[in-house]
């Protein structure tokens, strides 16, 4: 969103915003203020201003503040957009308004800038909503030039290593910040209000645990120790539970020291939540009117229906649907291998019966066709070695994981509390 002509090296444009920033400073102006007290959001004057008819104007003066982004100059008048969080709203300066002095300063200002501004609500002719200054304050120079305001921020690389940049430049990038923040005032609304207590356990671990992932590892200098940041927070949100507190959740950060792709992040935020006294088909119910609350609170207007209840299969229905496959008829490896190379499916020769399972037969012919929210029930036990025996079913466990556009979103289990029980599958 740059003023400045095209051809000037990045140089020159630094220079120029320089000289500008010492001649407010020798005009007397602070270029940096400390506060400007009275902003309400655009979002606000919008909801509350958003009916005005074409050429309407009202006596209601409201103050706002955010990033110049653009301006158009009109002879003894101009017209600006400003943007915050929110959105954007058209600033009207008139020279009758401002006076020649504070008008001709105004259109020195640089986009980027940070400008308050202070005005009448009105629509103009063409029906915008604007706010018709009758005073300004600029509340920051930017020395740096914007992304260039028609083709935004478009660069993979640099979008996620300079995120001011990408939220700066591109609405979308902000509106999924404020997505995410709903989301997850959401769920901590949703888990309170069922009786759960939000806790906070320990990143710096003695001993990792709660999933199989490869550690980060640090080094304690007092202790002379070496200790892990988390991988999950399980094992420490079950000592509570052991302790006393029936239902605990923690949204925190876990590390797993793995590759990167769209579904894999060495850093990321996890929901994790315990109870006693259900199992994991009380648990699955619990989801479902969580992701009905979330969706709801947080505005979700994506393609699918997130209200309970989901579609549920079982896993070996859904894997011998997709494949031909019946993994409960074919329980040792070799039997199972030649299934699958009957049905002309790839069988990695390092590939334990467990992994063909799961990492050959769930991951890449079920997992991608679960578009419509899903639950997957009743895992074989060779793959879920801290879940319940299913009461009905030999072999298998009680357990579902959930899926919606082809990505998993949730595991949960009936959680195995017999010690001798878990002692014989280690």
């Amino acid at each position: 969103m740059s003023d400045e002509p095209g051809r000037e090296a990045p140089s020159d444009l630094l220079a120029a915003r320089r000289r500008k920033l010492e001649g407010l400073r020798a005009e007397g102006i602070d270029p940096f203020p400390y506060v400007y007290p009275g902003v309400v959001p655009i979002a606000a004057v919008r909801q509350r201003h958003g009916g005005l008819d074409a050429g309407e104007e009202t006596e209601d003066v409201v103050r706002v503040a955010g990033r110049l982004a653009a301006r158009r100059d009109k002879g003894r008048a101009a017209f600006l957009d400003l943007t915050d969080r929110d959105g954007r709203i058209q600033l009207l300066a008139r020279v009758d308004d401002l006076g020649e002095e504070a008008y001709e300063r105004l259109l020195r200002l640089d986009l980027g800038d940070l400008l308050g501004g202070e005005g009448r609500v009105i629509a103009t002719r063409a029906g915008e909503l604007t706010i018709a200054l009758t005073g300004y304050q600029l509340l920051a120079k930017s020395l740096r030039p914007p992304p260039e305001k028609h083709h935004g921020l478009r660069d993979t690389e640099t979008r996620y290593r300079r995120r001011e940049l990408d939220l700066m430049a591109n609405e979308e990038a902000r509106a999924l910040f404020l997505l995410r923040a709903r989301t997850i005032a959401a769920i901590r609304r949703f888990l309170d209000d069922e009786g759960f207590v939000e806790v906070e356990t320990p990143v710096l671990q003695p001993l990792y645990g709660g999933a199989l992932a490869r550690p980060f590892v640090t080094h304690h200098r007092a202790l002379d120790r070496r200790l892990y940041l988390r991988i999950a927070t399980e094992l420490y949100l079950k000592r509570l539970l052991v302790g006393g507190l029936e239902r605990v959740y923690e949204l925190g950060k876990d590390f797993r020291n793995e590759g990167l792709s769209p579904k894999h992040n060495p850093e990321f935020t996890m929901l994790e939540w315990y109870e006693a006294y259900a199992d994991y088909l009380g648990v699955a119910e619990r989801f479902e009117r969580l992701m009905e609350h979330v969706a709801q609170a947080a505005g979700y207007a994506g393609p699918h229906d997130l209200s309970p209840p989901w579609r549920r299969e079982s896993v070996q229905d859904a894997i011998r649907q997709r494949t031909g496959v019946d993994v409960l008829a074919h329980r040792d490896r070799d039997s199972l291998a030649a299934e699958m190379r009957a049905h002309e499916l790839e069988v990695p020769p390092d590939r334990t019966w467990a992994q063909l399972v799961d990492g050959e037969l769930i991951s890449k012919h079920v997992e991608p066709q679960l578009e419509e929210p899903t639950l997957l029930l009743d895992y074989p036990v060779e793959l879920s070695p801290f879940a319940k025996r299913h009461r009905s079913q030999e072999g298998l466990v009680e357990r579902f994981e959930a899926f919606c556009g082809g990505i998993e979103l949730a595991n949960a289990f009936t959680e195995l509390n017999d010690p001798d029980e878990q002692r014989a599958r280690f």
